[in-house]
């Protein structure tokens, strides 16, 4: 017997977590901007449409220089590509040892160049335990041998914002490229999350990119928003030389590039990447706030981008996802990451700390 019911009432309502901003949907300009591409009309393939060459000139007037712009699948094959152009087999890249290359992308950086090494930095200073590279980790990687038998030191790779939700400053991101030039090493950034970066530092983006020293550039759209797709923005077009063929051995040359472009298309216009992630930095403040106080919660550090880092109690993370809240808690040394999202909303804030108030009050 078919039910009479509305579909409605059997759908559960939509419900926002915190394991990651991959999580969450398309945004509706982004949206609009893949529906208006797939209603022009047949158009060229493998970059050669409207839309790509739409999206790449924003990209250009957004950062204020004449940079090249290549669309990638996702950020890993963004690192990995960026990283091969920027080393031969026998270099090294210089990182965090909390870099997503480091941890997170199943060897890619090194498969895609042939073998370079990943130098990684320590992990005891202040700075460190906050996701960031030095300039003095840097000297000491770079200088601690010269022979022939250690890799040469070729690139240096930051995230931002970092693996652990901090944000290297204007200061930082130029004392960093400081050193690499001074050592004959390229910058490359890792910006993932690099809109909630600008927007914390409520910069211009060209501030912390070319003009504080960054050669390279891998700008996240899908944790912001986008359906698929990161950029690789190469601000030395040295770097990108023959950067086409390496894409397309890859396998990350889309066929329909359009409907990778398009959607960064209804991101840059109006600015409505930067709103995305001012209104998820905003998110991780209001959880911040409300969860700091709580018995038995240990927030690392305060956020500066979209994600909370807190010491929870066993018992208490098992009551949290007995009652289905889903978020990771072996990114942050031994902690519970939250990350919001850009369409995290305030009752879904409210809801998990009323959830985690209540659990951290139950008898141990």
């Amino acid at each position: 017997m078919t039910s009479s019911a509305p579909h409605s009432a059997q759908t559960p309502e939509p419900r926002q977590h915190f394991a990651s901003d991959n999580l969450a949907g398309i945004c509706p300009q982004a949206l609009q901007s893949l529906l208006d591409a797939n209603a022009c009309g047949h158009q060229p393939g493998y970059g050669n449409d409207v839309w790509t060459q739409r999206s790449t000139d924003m990209l250009r007037e957004l950062f204020q220089t004449d940079c090249d712009v290549y669309y990638v699948f996702n950020g890993t094959a963004a690192n990995s590509l960026a990283l091969a152009s920027m080393c031969q087999s026998y270099h090294s890249v210089v990182c965090s040892p909390v870099a997503h290359i480091e941890t997170d992308e199943c060897g890619g950086p090194e498969f895609f160049s042939n073998g370079s090494k990943l130098l990684v930095g320590e992990n005891e200073s202040p700075s460190a335990r906050l996701g960031k590279l030095t300039p003095d980790a840097i000297e000491y990687l770079v200088t601690r041998r010269n022979d022939i038998h250690y890799p040469k030191p070729k690139v240096v790779s930051l995230t931002q914002a970092t693996e652990l939700g901090t944000v290297y400053s204007v200061e930082e991101v130029r004392a960093i490229a400081a050193i690499a030039k001074r050592r004959q090493l390229k910058v490359h950034m890792d910006g993932a999350r690099f809109a909630n970066a600008v927007a914390t530092l409520d910069v211009h983006p060209s501030e912390i990119t070319w003009r504080a020293g960054v050669d390279v550039l891998c700008f996240g759209g899908t944790k912001n928003g986008l359906p698929v797709g990161e950029a690789v923005v190469f601000f030395d077009p040295e770097l990108s030389r023959d950067f086409a063929w390496r894409v397309k051995q890859a396998g990350q040359l889309a066929s329909k590039m359009r409907f990778i472009s398009a959607p960064w298309v209804g991101m840059l216009e109006n600015d409505t990447w930067l709103h995305n992630a001012r209104h998820a930095n905003a998110m991780a403040q209001r959880l911040f706030e409300a969860i700091r106080t709580l018995p038995g919660v240990q927030v690392m550090h305060p956020p500066q981008a979209n994600a909370v880092f807190a010491q929870l109690p066993r018992r208490v993370i098992d009551t949290m996802h007995a009652r289905g809240w889903q978020f990771y808690e072996f990114i942050a040394g031994g902690g519970c990451r939250l990350m919001c999202a850009w369409d995290t909303t305030p009752q879904t804030v409210d809801a998990f700390a009323a959830d985690l108030a209540t659990a951290c009050e139950l008898p141990a």
